[in-house]
């Protein structure tokens, strides 16, 4: 489950973020998760809500927002949404190693008081 150890690492950020300006709690945290990564969203749910236990943010809402995938083919210049397993440009059939998003994990938000 390495839901848990994202949620982990959201939560050593939360921290540092809360410490650096005087936070006093968290009500919202905004996760952009790129649909390559695989999260579940239930489980990161659970993981987060696990981890801030004790917490700034514990009892905080998480607001997972997807990122879908976008490709772009070195050979052809097409832009593209790749399959999770085809990374194939549907014009001209190379694979794609030019990813562009969609496999991001970025803390976009947190909705706090201070």
């Amino acid at each position: 489950m390495h839901e848990m150890s994202l949620a982990s690492a959201l939560m050593e950020e939360i921290d540092r973020i809360s410490r650096q300006n005087n936070i006093l709690r968290i009500d919202e945290v905004e996760l952009r998760i790129g649909v390559l990564k695989q999260v579940v969203p239930q489980v990161m749910e659970e993981a987060f809500r696990a981890v801030s236990l004790g917490t700034l943010a514990e009892g905080a809402i998480l607001r997972q927002v997807e990122i879908g995938a976008r490709a772009l083919c070195e050979d052809c210049g097409m832009e593209f949404v790749p399959a999770p397993d085809d990374f194939l440009c549907p014009v001209c059939g190379k694979f794609s190693r030019n990813l562009l998003e969609g496999d991001e994990i970025l803390l976009g938000s947190l909705t706090c008081v201070t």
